[in-house]
């Protein structure tokens, strides 16, 4: 399997992937949500083989940091190091562009879920660190905030 990850946006294969994961990304209007930011936020593209398996959307809200605002991996590639690839370019051109703390929200930890738990377990293992937790902050149950030093 060769891996590459290049910038670039694709709008189309940002929906199959979400399509592809329904315990994540099940909701209709959050997914359009997704894709229509794939058209227009910073992103980053996993190739294998010619084909998008992943992708990572990224805001910039301030120069000193930059936020993850989506990572999605084709589920065939779970587990290959997919996400991890896209984490390291994006974490990579963050602080090369000056940013010194990287942000991800997900589903919380008081949120009983065995996927979001395993997302969660996925930042932690890549240095992010859990930062606070709310209640409704932009879905109905907990978000957690995590953060990394760059």
């Amino acid at each position: 399997m060769t891996l590459t990850i290049t910038r670039g946006q694709d709008p189309e294969a940002t929906r199959r992937i979400l399509a592809g994961l329904p315990s994540w990304f099940g909701i209709p209007a959050a997914n359009e949500h997704y894709v229509t930011a794939a058209g227009e936020k910073d992103s980053y593209l996993a190739r294998v083989g010619g084909a998008t398996v992943g992708v990572a959307l990224v805001d910039r809200h301030f120069p000193e940091t930059a936020e993850i605002h989506l990572i999605a991996v084709a589920p065939e590639h779970h587990g290959s190091g997919v996400g991890s690839a896209l984490v390291d370019a994006l974490e990579s051109d963050a602080r090369a562009d000056g940013a010194r703390l990287l942000e991800v929200k997900t589903v919380g930890p008081s949120h009983d879920d065995e996927g979001y738990a395993a997302t969660r377990a996925f930042y932690l293992a890549r240095g992010f660190l859990p930062l606070e937790e709310f209640q409704r902050l932009d879905w109905d149950g907990p978000t957690v905030i995590m953060v990394k030093p760059l």
